[in-house]
C-alpha cells in the first residue's frame, strides 16, 4: 500500500461513486475500478460496498480513509505553505448560500471579502439545499435549519425570525392577522416545499407551540419575488424578517403578530463544513469572516426593538437576526 492507493481510496469515498472520482482524477472508470480491487486485494479485504448509485466505506475502509485524508490534508497545506510564500492570498471558495439570506444579508459581506482579497476566485451559488458538500463540490453551505446535520461542522450564525407583515392598502382593505390561526384564512405570501404541506409554528412566552397549515397564494423561492408580492398588496408575507426590514422599519409595510414567535424551516442560521479537513488558506479566511461578520450584525441587532409596527401590536422584530 503507498499514499497513490490511499489517495485514490479517498477521492472514490468524497466522490461517492466510481463515475463521480473517475471525472475528477480524469480516469476512465474502468481504471479507477482496477485500481480499487488492486488495493482491496493488497490489504485482503473489502475496503467499500457497491450499490448502483454509491459506494460506501467498510469499517476498515472508513479507517484507511481517515489515513488517506490526513496524509492529503498534510500535503496541501505543505504545498500551499510554499506557493503562498510571501504573496497575497489566492485560491476558490465555493459557497452555497439560501437565496433570501444570501441576498439580503451575506451580499454585502462576500462582495467586501472580494475586494479585500481580490485573488481569491468566490464560486456563490445561490441555492437551498445541499444533499452532500462533498459531491456538490461545495466549500462551505449556508442554511437554515433546527438540527443541523450531526457529520458536519455547524457554526451558528444567528437565529431566524419569520415576520408576517402586509402593505398599508392590504391593510386597509383587509385588516391584519390578530393570532397565528388567522394566516390559515388569508391569502399567504411564502417560500414552500413542493409535496408538502407548509407548517408554521408560533411560540407565545411560555404557552405551547402552536402549528398552523398555510395555503400560500404566491409561492416562490425567489424571496424578492416575494417581498414585491406583498408590497403590491396580494395577501399577507410570511418571510424572513431580514426580507422585509427595511420596509417595515420605512412603514412601508405593517408587521403583524408580533408578540410571536414564528417559524417555517427552522429557526438557526448555520454555516456548515466538512469536518477533520485541512482548509486551504482562502477557505479558513472566509470562514472566519462570516462568522464574525454574523457577530457584528448580532450585535447591532440587540435590543434592536421593532419599527413600522401596526397599531396595537406588541414587542417586534428584534428577537433574532
Amino acid at each position: 500500500m503507498d499514499t497513490k492507493s490511499l489517495t485514490l481510496l479517498v477521492e472514490i469515498l468524497d466522490a461517492g461513486n466510481l463515475s463521480e472520482a473517475a471525472r475528477r482524477l480524469k480516469m476512465t472508470r474502468a481504471n479507477v475500478s482496477y485500481h480499487l480491487n488492486q488495493l482491496e486485494k493488497s490489504v485482503g479485504m473489502q475496503l467499500v460496498r457497491r450499490t448502483t448509485r454509491r459506494v460506501e466505506p467498510t469499517e476498515i475502509g472508513l479507517k484507511l480513509y481517515k489515513h488517506g485524508r490526513s496524509i492529503q490534508d498534510e500535503l496541501v497545506a505543505a504545498r500551499e505553505s510554499v506557493e503562498t510564500l510571501g504573496k497575497t492570498p489566492q485560491g476558490k471558495v465555493r459557497l452555497s448560500v439560501p437565496s433570501g439570506y444570501g441576498q439580503f444579508v451575506m451580499t454585502p459581506w462576500l462582495l467586501e471579502f472580494k475586494q479585500a482579497y481580490p485573488d481569491i476566485v468566490l464560486d456563490v451559488l445561490f441555492e437551498n439545499s445541499v444533499e452532500d458538500l462533498l459531491r456538490d463540490e461545495v466549500d462551505i453551505a449556508v442554511r437554515i435549519m433546527s438540527e443541523p446535520p450531526q457529520h458536519l461542522v455547524a457554526r451558528e450564525l444567528g437565529q431566524v425570525r419569520y415576520v408576517a407583515c402586509a402593505s398599508r392598502a392590504y391593510a386597509d382593505r383587509h385588516g391584519l392577522p390578530q393570532r397565528p390561526e388567522d394566516l390559515a384564512g388569508l391569502p399567504v405570501i411564502s417560500a414552500a416545499v413542493i409535496g408538502r404541506p407548509l407548517r408554521l409554528s408560533a411560540y407565545y412566552g411560555g404557552q405551547p407551540r402552536q402549528h398552523v397549515v398555510l395555503e400560500p397564494t404566491v409561492i416562490s423561492r425567489n424571496y424578492a419575488f416575494l417581498r414585491d408580492a406583498i408590497r403590491a398588496g396580494l395577501g399577507v408575507g410570511v418571510v424572513p424578517d431580514y426580507v422585509v426590514h427595511d420596509d417595515v422599519a420605512r412603514g412601508d409595510l405593517l408587521a403583524a403578530l408580533t408578540e410571536w414567535r414564528l417559524s417555517i424551516f427552522g429557526r438557526g442560521m448555520y454555516m456548515l463544513y466538512m469536518p477533520n479537513r485541512h482548509h486551504p488558506r482562502a477557505i479558513g479566511m472566509m470562514i472566519e469572516f462570516i462568522l464574525d461578520r454574523a457577530q457584528r450584525r448580532h450585535d447591532g441587532q440587540a435590543g434592536l426593538l421593532a419599527v413600522g409596527r401596526a397599531p396595537g401590536a406588541g414587542t417586534g422584530l428584534a428577537e433574532g437576526i
